[in-house]
């Protein structure tokens, strides 16, 4: 309501002043059903993120019964990718568990929950959870899939120093720094240029403009991940 109440007060301030009543009365209301338009919007995109991390919880409870105390809270939800519905896109859920006591706190293991969506996964109807691909993965299994990553995006193959310098680093646009250094420049590709590893029965990894793509062969849908999401799923799990 706040972000809307807000819309509402702006518009009003911005609307050009008409010298005729009968155009300020069009003018308030085309404001107002645009302002009307927005709040909906943002109404629809937040129900739709309630609705993918109850989902997101219900996958847990089904595929994964050792995990009995846990945190789940979404890290990222694309809302850009919203506005194509035939687009795909990465929804990611960060989870710690907890010891239960009557002040717990958050001193167990993380894992985190990939949901790879597909074409058509958002229609009139909100979000078609058959359209998507879940994976859950621990701090382990995160660097195997940077190191992999890494390998095909630099010169560096040594794989023992690259688990080091990615648990003290962290993944850039240009490469992996450390203490603010670039210890591991990446490639500098063009456009139309790909490296790809062949990572996992599910997953393909590619190189491409210093960004990190996961082909998922199932559906053979082709999923960028953000930048801003590596660094933060990174930090999550090494901080």
């Amino acid at each position: 309501m706040k972000k809307l109440a807000l819309a509402i007060i702006i518009m009003f301030l911005i609307m050009p002043k008409q010298s005729k009543a009968q155009n300020n009365g069009a003018a308030l209301a085309a404001a107002v059903g645009g302002v009307a338009a927005i709040g909906a919007a943002i109404a629809s995109v937040e129900q739709m993120k309630e609705q993918a991390e109850l989902t997101a919880t219900q996958w847990i409870l089904s595929n994964n019964p050792e995990l009995t105390s846990f945190s789940l809270k979404t890290l990222a939800f694309d809302g850009k990718k919203l506005k194509d519905i035939s687009s795909v896109s990465v929804i990611t859920y960060k989870i710690q568990e907890f010891t239960p006591k009557m002040t717990p706190s958050l001193d167990g293991k993380k894992h985190v929950l990939f949901g790879f969506t597909s074409h058509g996964w958002i229609n009139e109807y909100g979000i078609d959870f058959e359209k998507v691909q879940w994976f859950l993965i621990d701090d382990a299994e995160w660097i195997r899939m940077m190191t992999a990553y890494v390998k095909v995006a630099s010169e560096e193959k040594n794989e023992s120093s690259l688990i080091e310098t990615l648990k003290n680093g962290k993944i850039v646009n240009r490469g992996v720094k450390v203490d603010g250094k670039l210890a591991i420049p990446f490639f500098k590709l063009s456009g139309d240029m790909y490296v790809v590893t062949d990572y996992s029965s599910r997953l393909k990894l590619l190189y491409n403009e210093r960004s990190l793509g996961v082909y998922l062969k199932e559906t053979k849908d082709l999923v960028q991940i953000g930048r801003g999401d590596i660094i933060d799923i990174h930090q999550f799990f090494f901080n």
